[in-house]
């Protein structure tokens, strides 16, 4: 054994520990269990443990963390992948880096008992939506499928509101809401809701939620001990669901509820177990679709909106 000299050994004593990398994450909407394995990397440590210092903030305008990261006021936004297309053409130094909700969330939500019996009933009808860009784009290649424009419809925004604005007849339809979240909320009031899901209606599919960074100023080493991080975190949530749950609900009493509960179970298997690995046919073929579709004026190379931070 090598014995360290006494002076030595005070001045490891006396020497600062090393400060963890600091990072802002900007989450897409308030903390809800789409955002599980971000939550739970930052309770048991894994952030720490990847010498991390990760701020979470829930945006006050969900349609701003894209635009934020683009300016450079945060690291890392969850975003959607049909918003990212779009904000890439719009000119946003903006790149997918990883993967959080790996299959579609996003449906057309009509009431189970009301007038919207296919999409094809929305003609002259209002339709709710949260986040303008993405869902305007989603609804309208759903619009297509039955000859429809955007110009069919009257589009209402109603913000964070969409299952209440729908049960209350403010809008006959919303799009934007989430197969795991608004029907189970509008299951609990009472009211049945119809599903219309996007892949089914004429979207190829894609990555729902994924976190995007500045094209041009991303730090890819601290943003690939991130993604470590939550991979061990989602391992941890397929092991463990329902301590896992506990821990995630423990963090504040608004998720403490029957809707969260549910929302959790019916999320848990959409969850990106691979979140740096990236299918390149899902971005291109989505690309296309959008060109395809007259939603943007060109075809961009994978490499321009998504990259797999830890290939070599």
């Amino acid at each position: 054994m090598k014995l360290i000299p006494l002076t030595a050994a005070l001045a490891l004593m006396a020497a600062p520990a090393v400060a963890q990398d600091k990072m802002t994450l900007l989450l897409d909407w308030f903390v809800n269990p789409d955002h599980g394995p971000v939550i739970v990397a930052q309770e048991l440590g894994y952030f720490a443990d990847q010498n991390l210092e990760v701020e979470i903030i829930a945006p006050a305008d969900p349609s701003d963390p894209p635009k934020l990261v683009a300016a450079g006021q945060a690291d890392l936004a969850i975003s959607y992948q049909p918003q990212l297309h779009l904000q890439i053409h719009e000119g946003l130094p903006l790149k997918r880096v990883g993967t959080l909700v790996a299959t579609p969330l996003n449906c057309l939500l009509a009431l189970e008992d009301g007038p919207i019996k296919t999409p094809a009933d929305l003609r002259g009808k209002k339709i709710g939506f949260s986040v303008g860009g993405v869902e305007e784009t989603v609804l309208s290649a759903i619009l297509n499928k039955y000859d429809m424009t955007l110009q069919d419809v009257e589009l209402v925004n109603v913000n964070w509101s969409l299952s209440p604005s729908l049960m209350s007849g403010q809008v006959d339809a919303v799009i934007g809401a989430y197969r795991n979240f608004e029907l189970n909320q509008m299951e609990i009031e009472g009211v049945e809701g119809k599903c219309f899901y996007v892949e089914e209606e004429g979207l190829p599919p894609y990555d729902e939620l994924i976190y995007v960074a500045n094209s041009t100023s991303m730090d890819t080493d601290m943003i690939t001990r991130f993604l470590a991080a939550t991979e061990l975190a989602t391992q941890y949530m397929v092991n463990h669901p329902q301590k896992s749950w506990e821990l995630f609900s423990g963090t504040s009493t608004e998720l403490q509820d029957e809707l969260n509960a549910r929302a959790w179970v019916d999320t848990l298997p959409r969850f990106a177990l691979r979140p740096t690995a990236m299918d390149q046919g899902r971005y291109e073929t989505f690309e296309t679709f959008l060109h395809a579709s007259g939603m943007i004026p060109s075809v961009h190379p994978v490499s321009d909106i998504a990259i797999d931070v830890t290939a070599k």
